[in-house]
């Protein structure tokens, strides 16, 4: 019998940290990087319609980080609290917990639905009076807000494959979609004449297509099996799922706070400037995605040895990840600091731009490293179901240090102390994310056996 059980037993009970730190991560860090590209590219080709039309889609994008708010922050609680159950042997309520998931999707993409058709405009008119910005603008985030049942329930049900340690099918998941949009891009933005509409027509198609491969490998998961009296909603499912989910759910969308307000303290320099940071954040989920991806890794491997009591493993995960989310960062604060002309030269940029974004990039990078640290022990803040301390951080970081401080500088020190806000805030928020750390670790983590 202890026999059968160890066989049975997830690999993420079992496996050295290491080389399962690398299973599960490594597929999740390809498709993110995948994710990143396919921004990327996005914003590459819009770039060649018209500076106009990049602005365009930088301003929507407060209104995106919203919707991936919601889904992240929802899949996050549910992925946690499932790992928990699967590292108790309770494989049923997990299989509920998923089905909760599912159905919480969709209620979120309804509510989505109907906020895209009334609050889109009023929002984006608070931003600029550019008849031509706003109608691309308005365009563009209607269609990918409207639409965006794929997105939601892709991201649950790769939350889902990745907590039960399946993190191979997640990354053909993501993949697929990606690719989808790359292909479908410069077909819908230019041989279809659709324009910033036909960028947010790709990326729904993208979704569409990556959704229909998670269900399916959903629907193959050894761990899960998902019925239909499963999608029913079990308000203590719900509760659990969201004492993660909600404080993810609210650090990301604090995001959106964060960018709109830097996008309104940078259009008084120029609209240029907006620009700048629309490309800085597309360039910089290049080296973040792998992190999240590391991240989206270690917050199962550590909920299912947490809710296994095995808390070695446990701090193992932690530290491993941290120190390898660490090491690409440095690359990453690297390239942003010897290579900046040339990445912006794939957005097609301006003298303007590139007097403008070349000191951004080098400035901004330099928060890499801490921003790291803070992602690393955020997951074991999630994964022990204390994702408030991840919303206390974001708070500290970007609402009480970021956006003041950035509306100061940029008085005394111009544009250029609006990037400088970046490096203060990311030390500030490291600060936080270790003291909750150790509260974390003394008052959840230490007391569980070894």
């Amino acid at each position: 019998m202890a026999n059968e059980n160890a066989t049975k037993e997830n690999i993420m009970g079992r496996e050295g940290i290491t080389p399962l730190l690398f299973r599960i991560s490594l597929p999740l860090m390809i498709s993110m990087l995948v994710q990143a590209l396919y921004n990327i590219v996005d914003s590459m080709f819009v770039a060649r319609l018209s500076e106009t039309a990049l602005t365009a889609v930088s301003l929507a994008f407060p209104l995106q980080n919203l919707l991936i708010a919601f889904g992240v922050g929802t899949g996050v609680g549910m992925a946690s609290f499932l790992s928990r159950k699967l590292g108790e042997r309770d494989e049923e309520s997990a299989t509920k917990v998923a089905g909760n998931g599912i159905s919480i999707a969709c209620i979120t993409w309804a509510v989505f639905a109907v906020l895209g058709l009334t609050v889109v405009k009023p929002f984006l008119n608070l931003f600029s009076d550019d008849a031509e910005l706003l109608g691309l603008s308005t365009g563009y985030s209607e269609i990918v807000m409207v639409f965006s049942l794929f997105m939601f329930l892709s991201m649950m049900n790769e939350r889902i494959l990745q907590g039960t340690g399946d993190s191979f099918s997640s990354m053909l998941s993501q993949m697929t979609g990606a690719i989808t949009n790359i292909i479908l891009d410069p077909i819908f933005i230019f041989t279809l004449g659709f324009g910033v509409n036909g960028a947010a027509i790709a990326t729904v198609i993208g979704q569409g297509v990556g959704c229909a491969v998670s269900f399916i490998c959903v629907l193959r998961n050894r761990f899960i099996h998902i019925e239909p009296r499963h999608l029913k909603i079990e308000k203590r499912m719900v509760k659990a799922i969201y004492a993660v989910g909600a404080p993810t759910i609210i650090t990301n969308s604090i995001g959106t706070v964060m960018t709109g307000a830097i996008n309104a303290i940078l259009i008084a320099f120029s609209t240029t400037a907006v620009s700048i940071f629309s490309v800085y954040f597309k360039l910089q989920s290049f080296v973040f995605m792998p992190i999240f991806g590391l991240s989206s890794g270690m917050v199962p491997i550590i909920a299912y040895n947490y809710g296994a009591r095995k808390r070695k493993r446990v701090t193992e995960t932690i530290w491993k990840g941290t120190f390898i989310a660490s090491v690409i960062m440095i690359l990453g604060t690297l390239a942003f600091n010897f290579f900046p002309r040339e990445l912006l030269s794939l957005f097609s940029a301006t003298e303007e731009m590139y007097r403008i974004g070349i000191p951004a990039l080098k400035m901004i990078s330099l928060c890499f490293v801490p921003a790291a640290v803070s992602i690393g022990l955020g997951s074991s803040f999630q994964a022990t179901g204390y994702g408030v301390g991840t919303m206390i951080v974001s708070i500290c970081r970007q609402l009480m240090v970021l956006i003041p401080v950035a509306y100061i500088l940029s008085i005394f020190l111009g544009i250029n102390g609006v990037w400088l806000s970046f490096i203060i805030a990311e030390i500030i928020g490291l600060v936080v994310s270790i003291a909750i750390y150790l509260r974390v670790y003394s008052s959840r983590i230490r007391p569980i056996e070894g």
